[in-house]
């Protein structure tokens, strides 16, 4: 496939040459599987899946940066542009799934789980690293609809990020430093359509930012990361969990707490809804992987069926 540019993004490209490198995974790898979880919705502004091409937009020390990931022949080729290029190539094995350790995990434990991971064994957890940016994400999708939550991302990233270098089928922008994200008026979070105790947890993370992520980095493990993340005002075990989830691939991270989740896991596993508490009764076999669990009966595709219409959120912003 030809990476084609709209004509600012092709202007910046020029200026910016763009460094190759070729990652070959040791296991199978589906690659938008694997790496197209982390998109926040069809208009996401730091990633964009294509065609065979994920294009992902990221902040590095150096600047902002973008890389193209496809698979060829059981490769991934990457290419990155601007001045963190060495910084997003480095990250690429972590990306397809190269830290995933699945070590004991049984998938024969029920028949469900035993086909998916069958039908999709290059199924991998990523990792981006971007324990911030994962935070900042995670915030804004507090008690709001996907929707309202893939809206306001948007709004406020290509407002307050960064444009991206390189050739990118569309436009798009490094999320925001945590400086930036201390310093967005309030007038912006309300145009946006994210509400007071949100931005409010998220500026109150900014203003700590760097250390917060330092702080996720060093400890020792899942539950102890568990506990950096919550101590912040605002922060409870759903936004830790969906945090550890990309930037870490923690693969026993759990969204306790999440308007669908435990109706799906309930439903796929015995046919029937259940609450968080039976959630996680059903998925205490897999302790320490329950997170890869999620992920394969959500590949299954079984579904519960639809009991009424899609909610169609209220928004009470003046315009």
């Amino acid at each position: 496939m030809t990476l084609t540019a709209d004509p600012t993004a092709a202007d910046a490209a020029r200026t910016v040459p763009a460094q190759e490198t070729v990652y070959r995974p040791p296991h199978e790898l589906d690659l938008r599987r694997t790496v197209g979880m982390l998109r926040r919705g069809g208009t996401d502004p730091t990633m964009v899946v294509d065609g065979p091409v994920i294009w992902r937009a990221m902040r590095t020390p150096l600047g902002p940066t973008t890389v193209a990931l496809r698979m060829i022949g059981g490769e991934v080729h990457a290419t990155a542009w601007g001045p963190g290029s060495d910084v997003a190539l480095d990250l690429v094995p972590a990306l397809c799934g190269a830290q995933d350790d699945a070590g004991d995990f049984d998938a024969s434990r029920h028949p469900l789980i035993a086909e998916s991971a069958r039908r999709h064994p290059g199924l991998r957890l990523t990792r981006t690293d971007e324990v911030f940016d994962a935070l900042a994400c995670a915030i804004i999708e507090q008690k709001v609809t996907g929707m309202q939550a893939f809206g306001a991302w948007r709004w406020l990233v290509t407002r307050f990020g960064a444009r991206a270098p390189g050739p990118t089928p569309r436009p798009m922008f490094a999320a925001p430093s945590p400086e930036q994200w201390f310093r967005i008026p309030s007038w912006a979070w309300h145009r946006a359509g994210v509400e007071p105790p949100q931005s409010r947890t998220l500026v109150r993370a900014a203003e700590r930012g760097d250390r917060i992520a330092r702080a996720v980095r060093m400890a020792a493990g899942g539950a102890d990361r568990d506990r950096v993340l919550t101590s912040l005002p605002g922060v409870g075990v759903w936004t830790s969990a969906e945090t550890r989830i990309r930037a870490l691939g923690d693969p026993d991270a759990v969204s306790v707490g999440d308007y669908h989740l435990a109706h799906e896991v309930g439903y796929a596993l015995t046919g029937k809804r259940t609450d968080d508490d039976g959630m996680l009764e059903l998925l205490a076999p897999w302790t320490g992987q329950r997170q890869r669990v999620v992920r394969l009966l959500s590949a299954s595709g079984v579904q519960e069926p639809r009991r009424g219409p899609r909610l169609a959120p209220e928004d009470h912003r003046d315009r």
